[in-house]
């Protein structure tokens, strides 16, 4: 078992204290990494914050190079890199390579969107004035990533920030914080000056209080459910510290009688069941016209039920452990709500018996009254419940009948219904006969409850910019 040290100040700081990292498809310990708390995570900002003048001096062509170095570095460690996420987070491999795909593309992109950190001329409407619009950095960025895309959404975080001239300090979680290490390697390699991107881990609490409330720090970025995102804005108060939340979901995918079956399967599927569903824009509600309801339960629980349940590792594995003990306990507490409520388990529903790790069947439920936990909560798991819908307007309403919109999905091959579609779900991001409307030039983020800003896109590196206004006086003569 590995001791991992932190990368703090353009160096390697081990600590007296220490956690463990499980393998959720084994359940015992791969890893051991050093902790911090207030006092080192103070110092990382006061080093974060001594660089910035510097990182932010630079060109954008100039930070742009760090990060296609870094780009480079992480495609030269992919094979590694897989493995390590499958490893910390149990996803299966080909997933776990697909992650770091992602993750690279992201570094091109805003490699290129550091130079496009435009402002504008803005039009005088008095005489002997002229306007211009600054986009400046915003200034130390705390990120905060989540576990279950460990590695995309650390990059998601970092290179925006970087690119807009913010120096950052990364947060990964406790249970994924290993890809996140390599990745302070390939920064390393790179030859990022330091302090201008750090990575400390240990307990949440104490490392975000000092995110926010050091004065030191003007950007957080959050990735994570709800209910932190909330005490994260009450927290912000103090400092009006500026947020970005991307927060949970509960995302409905809506089947409707003209869609092309065999389509509306395949993205269900891979909705629900990509990354053992522990995605926050995975399909957990799933909708069916009635005319083609019997039809769609039928092929999609004959494709849920021939999915490979396995360790990550595996390359035959299609879906590996959900995160640890407690979520395995939570999904087998929906099933077992939705049961009790009359709903109809046609494939899955159990624990994988006698198995190391944290493995649940990929589960099919029909006919799912409304009021089931799985239909209110957003449940983290490989668990599909499906209902049947009448109309539009009825499937509409139940769409957006939850306090979250982070994303929804639709299959027609009405275009009048696709338009109505895009403007009345109340989402973010709406895929329509796609099941992956995820991209680097895209943005990406909530509506209601599932967040505040939007990552990805020109919109990425907008969250890391502030506004200036410069207004000249006594400017004599005519254009």
């Amino acid at each position: 078992m590995t001791a991992k040290k932190l990368y703090l100040e353009g160096r390697w700081v081990g600590t007296d204290d220490s956690f463990e990292v499980i393998d959720p498809g084994t359940g015992r310990a791969i890893a051991t990494v050093a902790s911090a708390g207030p006092d080192l995570t103070r110092s990382a900002i006061k080093a974060a914050a001594a660089s910035l003048p510097g990182w932010r001096g630079l060109t954008g062509l100039a930070r742009g190079d760090y990060l296609l170095a870094v780009a480079e570095a992480l495609r030269t460690r992919g094979e590694e890199l897989a493995r390590t996420i499958t490893r910390e987070n149990g996803k299966p491999l080909r997933e776990s390579r697909g992650e770091v795909s992602v993750a690279i593309d992201h570094l091109r992109w805003f490699a290129e969107e550091a130079r496009r950190a435009y402002g504008r001329v803005v039009p005088h409407q008095a005489d002997g004035k002229r306007h211009l619009i600054l986009k400046q950095s915003i200034g130390v960025a705390g990120l905060i990533a989540p576990w279950n895309f460990p590695l995309v959404l650390s990059v998601r975080k970092a290179a925006p920030a970087l690119a807009a001239g913010c120096t950052a300090i990364l947060k990964p979680a406790r249970q994924t914080p290993l890809c996140a290490l390599v990745l302070a390697e390939c920064f390393e390699q790179a030859g990022i000056p330091p302090g201008v991107f750090q990575v400390i881990a240990g307990p949440a609490e104490p490392i975000v209080d000092e995110f926010m409330e050091n004065p030191a720090v003007r950007k957080v970025s959050f990735t994570g459910s709800t209910e932190v995102g909330k005490l994260l804005i009450a927290k912000s108060a103090a400092t009006v510290t500026n947020l970005s939340l991307e927060l949970g979901g509960h995302a409905p995918l809506l089947v409707f009688a003209d869609a092309d079956l065999d389509l509306a399967v395949e993205g269900a599927l891979v909705t629900k069941f990509r990354n053992t569903g522990q995605s926050c824009i995975a399909s957990n509600r799933v909708y069916v016209e009635r005319p083609v309801y019997e039809a769609f339960l039928e092929a999609f629980a004959e494709r849920t039920a021939a999915l490979k349940v396995g360790y990550g590792l595996d390359e035959s594995s299609d879906v590996g452990p959900v995160v640890n003990e407690a979520a395995l306990e939570n999904a087998l507490a929906h099933i077992d709500d939705a049961r009790s409520s009359g709903a109809r388990v046609l494939c899955g529903g159990r624990a994988r018996e006698g198995a190391e790790g944290f493995f649940l069947e990929p589960t099919v439920i029909a006919d799912v009254p409304a009021g089931a936990l799985c239909m209110r909560e957003e449940t983290f798991a490989p668990i599909a419940p499906v209902v049947p819908f009448d109309s539009e307007s009825e499937v509409i309403r139940s769409a957006n009948d939850t306090r979250y919109g982070l994303a929804a999905y639709a299959y027609t091959r009405d275009l009048n219904r696709a338009w109505r579609l895009a403007e009345l779900l109340e989402a973010g991001t709406i895929g329509l006969n796609d099941a992956v409307p995820s991209t680097s030039n895209c943005p990406f983020g909530g509506m209601k409850e599932s967040g505040l800003g939007r990552e990805l896109g020109a919109e990425g590196m907008e969250a890391f910019l502030e506004t200036k206004h410069l207004s000249i006086g006594g400017v004599t003569g005519s254009p």
